[in-house]
């Protein structure tokens, strides 16, 4: 069932949104001042003919929400042509549940992109695939970079508290040498989608 500009109308503003976060704020913050995109790729989303909708779905829990939220933050602010609303997965299931990831997961965020009269155009989900390999690459690395880490799928509760220290540690740093290149990846896969509605 197509979202419609009624129901769109009740999606929480980004602003609004932040205000009632619970958690997960200062990373919010933190994702939003290391954001840089590419005036080349402003200048394309600045040209779209009409305004363009997002209904975004989301939560305050999940870490992709917290990195790519901003980034669709930063294109509306910049261009001017995009207005998007934020609704709450786990409050609105009869949007989310239309929007599966391989029609099984309720993964987030999904961005509903839809034109000027709010006929969909496409959806972005989670993160791109691209991104997903990256990670996975990295993670194997820093797993493989101290024995004391065990496998890669053993429970890290099981490690002891210096070496689970350890491993978070290295995985942060693993996860934040990957921001440039995913919000990169998440600019370039809005802008395949938004070209349809140029």
């Amino acid at each position: 069932m197509p979202i419609s500009k009624e129901r769109y109308s009740t999606g929480a503003t980004y602003a609004d949104w932040v205000a009632a976060m619970t958690r997960n704020r200062e990373r919010l913050e933190a994702a939003e001042k290391n954001i840089q995109i590419d005036p080349a790729d402003i200048a394309v989303f600045k040209g779209l003919s009409r305004t363009t909708h997002v209904a975004v779905l989301a939560e305050d829990w999940c870490g992709d929400v917290i990195a790519n939220l901003p980034v669709l933050a930063r294109l509306s602010e910049e261009s001017g042509k995009i207005d998007f609303r934020i609704f709450n997965r786990d409050q609105n299931l009869d949007l989310m549940d239309q929007y599966l990831a391989r029609g099984e997961f309720r993964s987030i965020p999904v961005f509903v992109i839809m034109d000027h009269d709010f006929k969909e155009i496409g959806a972005f989900k989670e993160r791109p695939d691209s991104v997903t390999k990256l990670r996975a690459e990295k993670r194997a690395q820093v797993y493989a970079s101290d024995p004391a880490f065990g496998p890669p799928d053993s429970p890290v509760e099981s490690l002891p508290e210096d070496v689970r220290a350890r491993l978070q540690a290295a995985l942060a740093r693993s996860r934040e040498e990957t921001v440039p290149f995913a919000n990169r990846e998440v600019v370039r896969e809005l802008r395949e989608i938004f070209a349809r509605a140029a």
